[in-house]
């Protein structure tokens, strides 16, 4: 059996599901440790799987991020972006580069601040992202489709409530 008929190798082990009843450690901490432990490779799986899926050339997941924020919070500046996403102001930079260089996003005056532009959406960012977000919740459809809504405003309140509790960290 080669790859294609396998599917992508991975190189992280998949979970073997929860932890049965009688082996759950007695300190949440434990368990919230289990919850960080998914979150990262499940986040960078979905976005593979969405990849493979509905291949848009050349929009990284850094610049659909960048996108996405203006698409959801409108104009911004760089520094918000950063903020917002706990990633580094010159990482964030890179990205609306590289958006701009594809014309996806403009530079416009800040009447908030002379030195520090307001990014946004052109029409054609506004396109490009309102694409992505179509096909990913295509795949998330199918990928979802056996989970309850009780479930998944669950999952969302304790993600949610753990983002808050590390909130304040420092990323420049």
């Amino acid at each position: 059996m080669n790859e294609t008929e396998r599917g992508p190798v991975s190189e992280e082990p998949v979970p073997e599901g929860p932890v049965p009843e009688d082996q759950v450690p007695g300190d949440p901490a434990d368990r919230l440790a289990e919850v960080f432990d998914l979150v990262g490779p499940l986040y960078r799986r979905a976005h593979r799987k969405v990849e493979q899926d509905a291949p848009i050339e050349g929009l990284s997941v850094g610049v659909r991020a960048v996108l996405n924020m203006l698409r959801e919070h409108g104009p911004m500046t760089v520094p918000q972006m950063g903020r917002t996403q706990a990633l580094s102001r010159q990482f964030v930079q890179r990205m609306v580069n590289d958006a701009a260089a594809r014309g996806l996003v403009e530079s416009i005056p800040n009447p908030a601040h002379k030195r520090s532009v307001l990014i946004r959406l052109t029409g054609e960012g506004r396109a490009a992202i309102t694409a992505v977000i179509d096909r990913e919740r295509a795949v998330m459809r199918r990928i979802g489709g056996d989970l309850t809504e009780a479930e998944i405003a669950a999952c969302v309140r304790v993600l949610s409530s753990l983002l808050r509790l590390v909130g304040d960290v420092e990323v420049d």
